[in-house]
C-alpha cells in the first residue's frame, strides 16, 4: 500500500467532493479553499479543508469514509493542513466526540463569541448555543 499526504490540485476537488458526498454534500470552493488529503494507492480516502474567511481561517471537511477510518488518516490530513496553513490562528468547530482530538493537534476550546464573526455565522442555527448543536469552537494559534 502506498500513501501519499499532500494538498489537492484544483482540478481534484471534485474528489473531494465525492467523498463529501458521504459527509454532508460539502461542495469545494477554489477561490477561497485549500483541501488536503490522504492517497491511498492513487485514491483519495481522507480530507480536511482549510476556508479563508474576511476575518480568519477555518479548518472542516475532515473526513475520512468508513472503510478507511482506524488507520491515522485524518490525523496525517490534518497535521498536513496545519504544516501549510498554520501560521495564523485555525478556527473550528468540533463535534463533541472529536474535542480530545483535536486538542492532540494542538487546538484549545474558545467561546463562541471568541471566533471571528464570518465563521461564527455559520453556526447560527444553532442560536448561541453551540453545544446543544454538538459543536465546541476551538482555536489553534
Amino acid at each position: 500500500m502506498r500513501l501519499i499526504v499532500r494538498e489537492l490540485r484544483r482540478e481534484e476537488f471534485k474528489d473531494a467532493e465525492k467523498i463529501w458526498i458521504q459527509y454532508r454534500g460539502q461542495k469545494a470552493d477554489p477561490a477561497v479553499e485549500r483541501i488536503f488529503g490522504v492517497f491511498e494507492d492513487g485514491i483519495l480516502v481522507s480530507t480536511a479543508r482549510c476556508t479563508r474567511h474576511p476575518d480568519g481561517l477555518e479548518m472542516d471537511c475532515v473526513f475520512t469514509p468508513e472503510t478507511h477510518r482506524g488507520r491515522g488518516y485524518a490525523r496525517l490530513t490534518v497535521e498536513a493542513l496545519l504544516s501549510s496553513c498554520g501560521e495564523t490562528p485555525i478556527y473550528i468547530h468540533s463535534t463533541l466526540p472529536l474535542i480530545s482530538f483535536y486538542t492532540s493537534l494542538g487546538f484549545s476550546r474558545i467561546e463562541e463569541k471568541q471566533m471571528p464573526q464570518t465563521i461564527r455565522d455559520r453556526f447560527l442555527f444553532c442560536f448561541g448555543e453551540m453545544e446543544g448543536c454538538n459543536a465546541i469552537p476551538m482555536v489553534r494559534s
